[in-house]
């Protein structure tokens, strides 16, 4: 059967229905994603409008996670009053890197409001991140807020600890991952060729696929993000430039820093 017959609910909403048709083609064309991983993608689309070609959702070890950036469109798409953060002094320590924030969201200027709270020390993040405490935990604080005030059960990226899985090898994995970046893999070429490919195949602007890439990873620079974010950026980038170039070029462009006035 195809996708489109499997699409129900959506008839009397075009919008939706072209959105959930490129977020399941986007998604097969990036991965190798289950029945039930195709269900959950619909049923975020359909609740959220959520965009995999934006960068709204990430695959991660075959679990859907929503991004920071995603969670920012989807607060502008609903017109969100206002978000506010605080630091949290008492939990705070800043000799040993240690960060509370307190975000609180309105939907709107009579709103309740959405109260969520992000920590982060060294030992809650990767190490590629170590210097960064502050602006991560303001970035979950911001996150949970969001999440709580739309709805959205998702984990986003941005809260996961240190973005690998709970196996007691972090520290292992985070040293594989270093080094792997720098070198190949299993014969495949190492990240930084496959992105440098990308870029000159598709004549991108290095610096503007640098800024949207450490967006991506909700990291302060692409170096930062560890291997797996940066993996998912790359077939995200890939991908993007397949569906749909002019919109990646676009998207780009967003990032680009307005010109100074001369004197």
């Amino acid at each position: 059967m195809s996708v489109g017959k499997k699409l129900k609910g959506v008839g009397k909403k075009p919008h939706l229905y072209l959105l959930t048709l490129q977020n399941i083609r986007f998604a097969r064309r990036s991965w190798a994603i289950s029945v039930e991983q195709v269900e959950t993608l619909k049923a975020l689309t359909q609740e959220c409008q959520l965009s995999l070609a934006l960068g709204d959702l990430s695959l991660l070890n075959g679990k859907w996670y929503v991004t920071h950036s995603g969670l920012m469109r989807l607060a502008r798409r609903n017109r969100c009053a206002g978000i506010q953060t605080h630091l949290v002094h008492q939990f705070c320590d800043p000799d040993s890197s240690r960060w509370v924030f307190r975000a609180t969201v309105y939907k709107s200027p009579v709103s309740k409001r959405f109260v969520g709270y992000g920590d982060a020390d060294p030992s809650n993040v990767s190490t590629l991140v170590h210097g960064a405490e502050m602006r991560i935990a303001e970035t979950r604080a911001v996150n949970r807020a969001l999440r709580k005030a739309y709805g959205i059960g998702l984990c986003s990226v941005e809260e996961l600890g240190s973005f690998s899985s709970n196996s007691g090898h972090t520290r292992d994995r985070e040293a594989s991952a270093e080094h792997s970046a720098n070198g190949s893999t299993n014969g495949q070429p190492r990240l930084r060729d496959q992105l440098c490919l990308l870029i000159r195949q598709h004549n991108l602007d290095p610096t503007l696929v640098k800024a949207y890439a450490a967006d991506f990873c909700g990291t302060p620079s692409l170096k930062e993000a560890n291997r797996d974010l940066v993996q998912s950026f790359v077939s995200h980038l890939a991908a993007c430039a397949r569906e749909d170039k002019d919109m990646l070029i676009c998207r780009l462009n967003s990032y680009a820093q307005p010109a100074e006035a001369k004197p």
